[in-house]
């Protein structure tokens, strides 16, 4: 039985918001700090900026009808993928919008990492054969950016987002109000203003308006607001539609904001009391945008002309780097171990040194507890996505497990990914998942290391003494040399001359050549060469 959380904004506890954006000529950094604690850090380099939201006109390179899936060439080093499910049917009205669309809330949608059932909604049984052909040329938005070895995920169902709202071109005549505004006498006036506002006006039966959903921000906004954002919308849209026309894929036809700007029309809540920027160039375009679009927001933007940098101030840098960190260490002298993988991230729950509680139940409580709060920053800090595996250490009582499952949940309701946890499984795990449309900020700020290979690990230089010998053995038999020199990391050369001499000896006896070595300081541990010479 799987616990829904719709991250409400929790009313009985007071929380103060800032939001501070480091901008420099190679990347715009933004850290989220709720009540003084770095919460989310979002990281785009200008080299590699985000693909969410852009729209292109992109090529079918390959349909494969196993997967029902097709690749699309967008331009991008690696082919996009485009499944059964996110495709459009093509109707005979002319504009190439579907008859009907099932809403999908944008402020709460469910992880993609899940293929969906390709006979659902709007694809009507049709198989990708039917749907898509090799070489066609389709209009495709990024749902999900590239990750790992996967390239992004793409959808023909377009969405367009604004402060207040979001326009589905091919949602026709169609609203929606995000889950997320629980009041029913709110869900009502918004629905109400949207239903008139999408009304058949200057657009005729033939070519209707799309549909349009409220965003969580739109709860409050007056008619006008709202107004404002589906009339600049729609403008938008004509335009994509417009440019599309003239383009041949794969060509790219819209992109979204840059970060500094996308913060302030997503994550800029009530509860954000300041926005910090230290560009002035971003600070004044901020301005500019935030009076013409959300004019809420700009009194609360400040240019911060401090002498220390700004995430320094605040100590961000510092928790970015204990961010990278395997190990977090709790205040109670327990820890947790972060291990990030291709398939899934494992976190294991540790006492460490905590032996603060009468008895041993009580301690194991105390501490898991303490590691649900700690746990739900990481995720968040991280952005950790996907399946994500919690080893708690093990308790006995049922209403500890059900408390320490509670803070969890509770913890991550001001995450602004949705989360699914499950119960404790026999094993004593709970399994959740983590939406995720972007790297995590290890995969950002690092790369796999050139000396393991990921792993992590490296063999000891017992080990490489060993594959050595064996090397030479192979070698000894197959070619006639003089001798042999072995080029190896200085950690193994020592060993080949203290710890295994008297194998040296024994070996340079048995092949009846003498070996020579020499170290060299380039070289990894793991690196070696035999020179037959």
């Amino acid at each position: 039985m799987g616990i829904q959380i719709h991250n409400q904004n929790v009313q009985e506890t007071t929380m103060s918001e800032e939001i501070l954006i480091n901008v420099t000529p190679q990347e715009t950094r933004v850290a989220l700090v709720e009540n003084g604690v770095l919460q989310e850090i979002y990281i785009e380099r200008n080299r590699n900026r985000g693909l969410v939201g852009n729209i292109y006109k992109g090529k079918v390179c390959r349909v494969l009808p196993g997967m029902q899936a097709a690749f699309v060439d967008i331009g991008m080093d690696k082919a996009a993928f485009l499944h059964v499910a996110d495709v459009i049917p093509q109707t005979d009205n002319g504009n190439g919008n579907s008859q009907s669309r099932t809403l999908i809330d944008p402020d709460d949608s469910s992880d993609n990492d899940q293929v969906p059932d390709a006979n659902n909604g709007n694809t009507a049984g049709l198989t990708i054969s039917e749907l898509l052909r090799e070489s066609q040329e389709v209009l495709v938005q990024v749902v999900k950016d590239p990750l790992g070895t996967k390239g992004a995920r793409l959808t023909t169902h377009v969405s367009i987002p604004s402060r207040f709202a979001v326009y589905l071109p091919d949602a026709p005549l169609a609203t929606g109000v995000s889950t997320k505004i629980e009041d029913e006498s709110e869900r009502a006036r918004l629905k109400s203003i949207l239903t008139e506002l999408i009304a058949p006006g200057e657009e005729t039966a033939s070519a209707p308006t799309g549909g349009v959903i409220a965003r969580t921000a739109a709860e409050g906004a007056d008619e006008r607001a709202l107004s404002a954002d589906v009339r600049f919308l729609k403008r938008l849209w004509t335009s994509i539609g417009d440019q599309s026309k003239g383009l041949h894929g794969p060509a790219i036809v819209h992109e979204d904001l840059p970060l500094a700007l996308r913060t302030l029309r997503d994550l800029v809540g009530p509860d954000a009391e300041k926005i910090r920027i230290d560009s002035r160039s971003t600070f004044l375009r901020a301005i500019e945008f935030t009076e013409r679009f959300i004019p809420d927001v700009a009194p609360r933007i400040e240019h911060y002309t401090g002498e220390r940098p700004l995430f320094e101030m605040y100590g961000v840098e510092e928790e970015i780097q204990r961010a990278l960190e395997r190990k977090v260490q709790l205040k109670s002298g327990g820890y947790l171990i972060i291990d990030q993988t291709e398939a899934m991230t494992t976190i294991d729950v540790n006492t460490g040194g905590y032996v603060g509680r009468r008895t041993l139940e009580e301690t194991i409580f105390k501490t898991n507890l303490e590691a649900a709060q700690a746990i739900a920053r990481q995720l968040r800090l991280r952005n950790l996505g996907g399946i994500i595996i919690i080893d708690f250490i093990d308790m006995q009582e049922d209403e500890h497990k059900r408390q320490v499952l509670r803070a969890l949940e509770k913890s991550l309701e001001n995450d602004h990914a949705k989360s699914n946890i499950c119960e404790v499984s026999a094993l004593g795990l709970v399994e959740m998942t983590r939406k995720r449309t972007r790297e995590s900020l290890e995969h950002v700020l690092c790369e796999a290391c050139p000396t393991c290979q990921g792993r992590g690990q490296i063999k000891t230089p017992e080990t490489i003494c060993y594959e050595v010998f064996r090397e030479i053995l192979r070698e000894a038999r197959q070619y006639d040399a003089e001798k042999l020199l072995v080029i190896a990391s200085q950690d193994v050369v020592d060993r080949m001359h203290e710890e295994e001499s008297a194998s040296v000896a024994e070996l340079e006896a048995f092949i009846r050549k003498p070996i020579r070595f020499q170290a060299e300081t380039h070289y990894t541990q793991e690196q070696f060469d035999v020179v037959l010479m």
